[in-house]
């Protein structure tokens, strides 16, 4: 990413971190394993989702996150994960409830 002289939005600075965690389970090879993404979601989202202990629980959320069906999570796929837990717990951060 071109170094810029503002300095990012906590947005940006979000994204990014997506980014590189999505890119630190993968091994930079873009794709996620079911091991990997069962790692990935033990490590990096135990506060939003329980922790995954049952194998069936993997393979259907595996198998609802790989569209194409190349039995690897892609980082499209992976958006797709993010984007229904960070909707899913929205009203955990509304003003309402941040207290």
């Amino acid at each position: 990413m071109a170094a810029s002289k503002k300095k990012m939005s906590d947005l940006e600075r979000g994204m990014v971190s997506i980014i590189k965690v999505f890119h630190q389970y993968t091994a930079h090879k873009c794709k996620l394993k079911k091991a990997e993404l069962k790692e990935l979601i033990n490590n990096e989202m135990s506060h939003f989702i329980m922790k995954i202990q049952e194998n069936e629980t993997l393979d259907e959320l595996f198998a609802d996150l790989d569209q194409n069906g190349d039995l690897e999570i892609d980082f499209k796929e992976f958006i797709a994960l993010i984007a229904m837990v960070t909707s899913a717990c929205h009203e955990l951060f509304t003003p309402l409830n941040s207290d």
